[in-house]
């Protein structure tokens, strides 16, 4: 979901870069063994004055990058390095990656405005970005092309015509659409949009739906809960949270959203007048429950419209990536991707 938004912030940077006069390199992750911060796809923009775009790592890689990435663009030669936590064998220096992995990296000459990826990211739509690992050149494969190629929709590096490719695989992370424009609900919409979901602001009050209260790229909607379908519609991979303080407000958005298919339906407030809501829907007919969580967010002990907000992207992340919230100090697995 991560890479989806940093791809947007790189590409974002790079068609800038042919009115600044600046030279450019990109380091991808191409490939993960063991345990890593950063996984397969993720991307730094780096430019000779020292504008920084992204990340590959925790902070621990970066140092040598901007090295690696220097010579690159006086070169014009793509280079790929390797970086290895627990050996001096394949670091190229000792860097204290500080996960017990390996993690190889394509760092390439930035030479274009990268238009074609950029038109898919702007059209929210998935594509694939295949390099050639021997010279750095790609091709990009929206349609059904791409499709093809993304196969198990996971990036990854394979040989094509015998010459190695690093496959990354992009698609647009899940919209969270916010049934509210209150202050409140800002604090939520910008949190949610930094961690890379695509958010959608939903509210009756045109006076509330104004840009500057929200970061840009948060899509604004003004509907009544009655005609929210012919507005937007919703799938099941999306987020819905209503929270308009406004029992009546919340009570019709939240009939609006469980007439979609949306995964995830999330209701702010106490519990019992989330009971109250729920208890005139069902006077109406069956509620599908499974898909409520109200009061919304985990408990992690909040004050605060912004430690709310927290609370609640923490659960969204959780239902998304299938785990029960506990500490981290409980995990046995390891806490990063482990690839083979």
């Amino acid at each position: 979901m991560k890479q989806w938004l940093e791809t947007r912030q790189v590409l974002g940077a790079i068609g800038s870069l042919p009115g600044s006069g600046q030279r450019a390199a990109l380091a991808t992750v191409i490939r993960v063994r063991g345990s890593a911060y950063r996984h397969e796809g993720a991307k730094l923009l780096l430019t000779e004055e020292g504008v920084c775009v992204g990340n590959v790592s925790g902070g621990c890689l970066e140092a040598d990058v901007r090295e690696v990435a220097l010579r690159v663009m006086r070169s014009g030669v793509a280079q790929r390095r390797s970086y290895c936590g627990t050996s001096d064998e394949i670091a190229a220096w000792d860097l204290g990656v500080g996960c017990e992995g390996v993690v190889d990296l394509l760092i390439t000459p930035v030479c274009d405005d990268w238009r074609a990826e950029r038109e898919a990211i702007a059209a929210e739509e998935p594509f694939v970005i295949c390099t050639r690992l021997d010279d750095g050149v790609r091709s990009t494969l929206r349609g059904r092309a791409g499709l093809a190629l993304a196969k198990s929709w996971e990036s990854r590096v394979e040989v094509l015509d015998g010459v190695e490719h690093f496959i990354n695989v992009l698609t647009p992370p899940p919209r969270l659409v916010v049934a509210s424009a209150g202050d409140d609900a800002c604090q939520l919409a910008r949190l949610a949009h930094e961690v890379g979901f695509r958010v959608v602001v939903v509210d009756r009050r045109p006076g509330l739906l104004v840009p500057a209260r929200f970061p840009a790229g948060v899509r604004l909607i003004e509907s009544e809960a009655a005609t929210l379908g012919e507005h937007l519609a919703l799938d099941a991979d999306d987020f819905a949270i209503t929270m308009t303080h406004h029992f009546a407000d919340d009570t019709n958005y939240l009939r609006a959203l469980l007439r979609s298919p949306a995964r995830y339906i999330g209701v702010l407030g106490p519990r019992r007048r989330t009971e109250r809501i729920l208890a005139t829907l069902e006077r109406e007919g069956p509620v599908d429950q499974r898909r409520i969580y109200g009061p919304v967010g985990l408990d992690i002990g909040t004050d605060g419209a912004e430690q709310v907000a927290l609370a609640v992207v923490a659960e969204l992340l959780a239902v998304r990536s299938g785990r029960r919230p506990s500490s981290l100090r409980e995990r046995t697995a390891p806490i990063h991707l482990v690839a083979g």
